[in-house]
C-alpha cells in the first residue's frame, strides 16, 4: 500500500488508452492530499481527444475514425481537439494549493528537456517552443485546470507523432451543422526528433521524472499502472466507467443542430435534428412525400432517440417491421440516417 500522504508521488502508465488514462488523470486530482505534488506520465494511441465544451460531431470526421479504428475521447478541461499517437508523450502536473504553481511545472518540462540538449523556451500561456533552422517551432501544448485548493497542468510533448495524421480527423465531414462550440486551430508544430534524433518516450519520460525529483529535493517509488494493475487510488473504478461510457464521449456535446436532406424514389425529405447530451430533443420534417403524416409520426418519434448511426437505423428498421406495406420507404430512411450521421 502506497503511503498516499507521501509528498511526491509519481505515476507511469504503461497502457495506451485514453479512456484509462483520461481517467486516471482525473481520479487523481478528485482524490490526492492536499500536501502531495503529483507526477503522471502517460500516451494515447490512435486517439482524438477533444475538450470538456466540444461538439464531437462538428469537431471530428467521426465516421472516418470509426473506420480507422480511431478512438475519440474527452477530457475533462476546455480547449480543442487533438491526436495522439505513440509519438506524442503526454505529462500531467497537480499540487495542492499555495503550492500550485504552473511556472514550476513548465520549469521542470524545460529543464527535463535541456539535459536532454533540447533548448526550448514558454512562449505564450499555453506552448513550448524549440528553436530551430527553420525558425521558432511549437513542440508543446498545455492546459489547466483549478478547483479552489488544488490545481493540474497537463501538456502534450511531440517527440515523433505523425503530424499528417491531425488534419484526418479534424476536418469534419461537411455536414450542415450549426453550432455554438470550439474550433481547433492549428499552429506551425514540430517534431523533437526531427532536429534532436534518438529521443524517445522512456528517455524523454525518465528526464521529466529526474528534473520533478531534483526540483522537490527527493524521491519517490514509481508507480506503474495500467487496467490490469490500477492506480491505488479511492474512486478509480467508477470514473473509469463514465470515461469509457458513449454518454461522456460523445453525449456531453453541447447543443446544436443537424440539417440534412436527401431525394429517394418516393419524394424528398429535409429533416432538421436538434441534439442535446447526444439525444434527439426536436425533430422538424418536411416532404413532398404522398405520405407525409407516416413521416412526420416517424420525426416525431425519433424524439428522445440517441443520435447515433447504429441506434437510428435499429430503430427506424423496427418502424418497418411494424408496417410492412411501407417498409422500402423506412429501410430508405434508416439508411440515409445511418449514412448522414456516422
Amino acid at each position: 500500500m502506497q503511503d498516499n500522504h507521501h509528498p511526491l508521488r509519481v505515476f507511469i502508465s504503461t497502457s495506451t488508452h485514453p479512456w484509462f488514462n483520461l481517467a486516471v488523470e482525473d481520479t487523481i486530482f478528485r482524490t490526492m492530499s492536499a500536501n502531495q505534488n503529483v507526477l503522471f506520465l502517460w500516451r494515447n494511441d490512435n486517439t482524438v481527444v477533444i475538450g470538456r465544451g466540444q461538439n464531437a460531431w462538428r469537431e471530428c470526421n467521426t465516421r472516418k475514425m470509426e473506420q480507422d479504428g480511431v478512438v475519440l475521447a474527452r477530457r475533462q478541461s476546455g480547449g480543442g481537439a487533438v491526436f495522439h499517437d505513440l509519438g506524442n508523450t503526454n505529462f500531467t502536473f497537480m499540487a495542492g494549493k499555495p503550492g500550485y504553481d504552473k511556472s514550476v511545472s513548465t520549469q521542470i518540462v524545460l529543464d527535463a528537456l535541456n539535459t536532454l540538449g533540447i533548448e526550448a523556451m514558454a512562449s505564450g500561456r499555453n506552448d513550448l517552443t524549440m528553436e530551430t533552422p527553420d525558425g521558432p517551432r511549437k513542440i508543446s501544448g498545455s492546459a489547466y485546470k483549478e478547483t479552489k485548493d488544488r490545481g493540474f497542468h497537463h501538456g502534450t510533448l511531440l517527440i515523433n507523432a505523425n503530424l499528417s495524421r491531425l488534419g484526418d480527423y479534424l476536418n469534419p465531414d461537411p455536414k450542415k451543422l450549426q453550432a455554438k462550440g470550439i474550433t481547433s486551430v492549428r499552429a506551425r508544430v514540430a517534431n523533437i526528433s526531427d532536429y534532436v534524433p534518438g529521443i524517445a518516450h522512456q528517455t524523454l519520460c525518465d528526464a521529466i521524472k529526474t528534473a520533478f525529483f531534483n526540483h522537490f529535493g527527493h524521491t519517490a517509488e514509481i508507480e506503474y499502472i495500467s487496467p490490469d494493475a490500477k492506480p491505488d487510488v479511492e474512486g478509480f473504478d467508477a470514473l473509469y466507467e463514465k470515461q469509457c461510457s458513449w454518454a461522456w464521449n460523445f453525449g456531453k456535446s453541447p447543443q446544436f443542430m443537424h440539417t440534412f436532406d436527401e431525394r429517394f424514389d418516393w419524394g424528398g425529405v429535409e429533416l432538421h435534428l436538434d441534439v442535446h447530451q447526444g439525444k434527439i430533443v426536436d425533430c422538424q420534417l418536411f416532404t413532398d412525400s404522398l405520405t407525409p403524416d407516416l413521416l412526420e409520426t416517424l420525426a416525431n418519434q425519433l424524439i428522445g432517440q440517441r443520435y447515433h448511426p447504429d441506434s437510428l437505423y435499429q430503430f427506424v428498421t423496427r418502424q418497418a417491421e411494424i408496417d410492412p406495406e411501407h417498409q422500402a420507404m423506412y429501410q430508405d430512411i434508416a439508411q440515409w440516417l445511418h449514412h448522414a450521421i456516422a
